[in-house]
C-alpha cells in the first residue's frame, strides 16, 4: 500500500505560524531545551569522573548534533523538524516513527522533569519544607498541576510565550554562574570535599548515568522543529546552536565541580542534590539567602523548559496533522493565539496518565528512575533517523558520532540503578514501554493509510 502524499510542509511554515524567533531568542530556546539542572546533582553523585564524561558529551553528542540541526533546519526549513527530515529522506512510516517515538519520548520527559523540580524546589526553600520533597501523594498532586499549568500557558503563542523561554534560558545561565561563584568561594576557606580525579569509575550501579549524560546533552533538535517559526533560518540556527552549545558546555561542567567542591559525592541526592548544595555552601559562605534564590531560578529554569518543550513538540503532530496521519484536527492552528492546541492538550492528557501509571509497584526513587530510562530509550531511537538524515546532508563526521553514542545511550539505559529494588519489574516496564511506542505507532499509520484508501 504507497503511503500517503501531501502538499510537504518541509519548505515553509504550516498555516498560521509566523517567523517570531531571532537570534536571541532562538539561542535562549535552545538553552532552555539543552541544559536542564537536574542533571546536576546525578552527574555529582557519580563522582568527579562525570566531569571527562561531560565533555566527551559535548564532543561526541553536542557538538555533532549541533552541526546535524544547523543543516537540517537549512535543507528543510518547515514545521515538524525530525518529521520532516525523516520524511524526506526515508519515506513516510519512518518519519512517523520517528515522530511518535520521540513525541512519546517527551510525554515521559514531562512527568520525570516535574517530579524532580518539585522536589528540588521545595527541599531548596529551607528545611522546614524536606518532609514534602518526598511526600509521594503531594509530588504527584503538584506535578500533575505544573504540568497542565505550563501547558495551558503555552497556548497564548508564541509572540507571548517566547518570553517564557527566554527567561527559562536566562535563569539558567543565572544559575549557573552562581553557583559557580559560590562553589569557588567555598573552596577558598574550606577547601573541597571531594577528592578530585579524571577517570569515571567503573559500577553496574552507576553505568546507566551514561545515558544520562548523553540525553543532558540533546535538545538541539527541539530548537529544529521551530524551523517553520525562525527569522531566515539559513543564518540563525547556526548561530544560535553554536551559542547554546557552548553554554550548556560550561554550565554542566562548572555547575558539576561546583558541587563536588562543597559536597561528597555519596551523600549526594539525585533528586534533592541542589537543595543540599545550596544549604551547605550558603551555611558555609554566610549566604542565607541562597537557598531560596536557587530555589527560584530552578523554578524559573521549569518554567522555560517546560515552555520550550511543550511549543516545540507540538510542531510534530501538526505536521503528521497536515499529512493525514493524524485525525484532521492535529493539523489546524487556533485562529486567535497561533498553536497547535490540540497537540499541547493531548500531550498534557498522555504525560499525566504515565506519571499516575509509573507509580505502580514501586519506590518514588525508583519510579523516577524507570521514567528517566524510559524517556532515554524512546526519546533516543529517532536520533538514529536524525544522524541518518545528517549523513545524506554531508554530515558524516556528526552521523558516525551520533549513532555511536545514541546505541550505547539505548543499552546503557536499560541498566538499573541501586535504587532500583525490583530488577524484573523494571525491565518489564522498559521492555513493556518500547514495544508498545513502536506497536502503537505502527497501529496509528496503518490506520491513517487504510482510512485514505476507502472510497468517499
Amino acid at each position: 500500500m504507497p503511503p500517503p502524499r501531501t502538499e510537504s510542509v518541509a519548505t515553509s511554515a504550516a498555516p498560521g505560524l509566523k517567523r517570531e524567533l531571532s537570534v536571541r531568542d532562538l539561542a535562549l530556546f535552545a538553552i532552555a531545551c539543552t541544559i536542564a539542572p537536574r542533571w546536576i546533582a546525578a552527574a555529582a553523585h557519580a563522582g568527579p569522573g562525570s566531569i571527562l564524561l561531560w565533555m566527551l558529551g559535548a564532543v561526541l553528542m553536542l557538538l555533532p548534533l549541533a552541526r546535524a540541526v544547523a543543516a537540517l533546519t537549512v535543507k528543510y526549513p518547515g514545521s515538524g523538524g525530525m518529521y520532516i527530515w525523516t520524511r524526506e529522506d526515508f519515506g513516510a512510516w519512518h518519519g512517523f516513527l520517528s515522530f511518535w517515538a520521540y513525541w512519546l519520548g517527551i510525554a515521559f520527559w514531562f512527568p520525570s522533569a516535574a517530579i524532580f523540580y518539585i522536589s528540588v524546589a521545595i527541599y531548596t526553600f529551607g528545611p522546614s519544607y524536606g518532609q514534602w520533597s518526598e511526600n509521594r501523594p503531594y509530588l504527584l498532586i503538584a506535578s500533575l498541576a505544573t504540568i497542565w499549568l505550563a501547558l495551558i500557558t503555552n497556548l497564548v503563542g508564541l509572540r507571548i510565550g517566547k518570553w517564557t523561554e527566554n527567561l527559562g534560558g536566562l535563569a539558567t545561565w543565572i544559575m549557573g554562574v552562581l553557583l559557580a561563584m559560590v562553589g569557588a568561594m567555598f573552596a577558598v576557606k574550606h577547601g573541597f570535599a571531594t577528592r578530585m580525579f579524571v577517570m569515571p569509575n567503573w559500577s553496574w550501579n552507576t553505568v546507566s548515568f551514561w545515558a544520562v549524560i548523553a540525553y543532558a546533552t540533546t535538545g538541539l533538535e527541539l530548537a529544529g522543529m521551530m524551523a517553520g517559526e525562525i527569522r531566515d533560518p539559513e543564518r540563525t540556527m547556526p548561530r544560535a546552536a553554536w551559542i547554546a552549545s557552548a553554554v550548556t558546555v560550561l554550565f554542566y561542567v562548572g555547575t558539576t565541580v561546583a558541587m563536588l567542591v562543597v559536597l561528597d559525592p555519596a551523600g549526594i541526592s539525585e533528586l534533592t542534590g541542589l537543595g543540599q548544595f545550596s544549604s551547605t555552601a550558603g551555611q558555609a559562605v554566610g549566604a542565607a539567602w541562597l537557598s531560596p534564590v536557587i530555589a527560584m531560578l530552578i523554578l524559573a529554569t521549569a518554567l522555560g523548559q517546560f515552555g520550550a518543550f511543550g511549543t516545540a513538540v507540538s510542531r510534530l503532530p501538526l505536521a503528521a496533522g497536515v499529512d493525514g496521519l493524524l485525525p484532521q484536527a492535529f493539523g489546524k492552528v487556533h485562529p486567535r493565539w497561533g498553536t497547535p492546541h490540540i497537540s499541547i492538550l493531548v500531550l498534557g492528557a498522555v504525560a499525566s496518565f504515565l506519571l499516575v501509571a509509573i507509580q505502580l509497584g514501586d519506590t518514588l526513587r525508583a519510579a523516577y528512575q524507570e521514567l528517566v530510562s524510559l524517556m532515554v530509550i524512546t526519546g533516543f531511537l529517532p536520533f538514529g533517523y536524525i544522524f541518518g538524515s545528517a549523513w545524506k546532508a554531508g554530515r558524516r563526521v556528526s552521523a558516525v558520532l551520533g549513532w555511536a553514542v545514541t546505541a550505547l545511550a539505548i543499552a546503557t539505559a536499560l541498566i538499573p540503578t541501586a535504587a532500583v529494588t525490583n530488577v524484573w519489574l523494571f525491565e518489564i516496564k522498559l521492555v513493556t514501554g518500547t514495544l508498545a511506542t513502536i506497536g502503537s505507532g505502527w497501529f496509528i499509520y496503518r490506520r491513517a493509510l487504510f482510512q485514505k484508501v476507502q472510497p468517499l
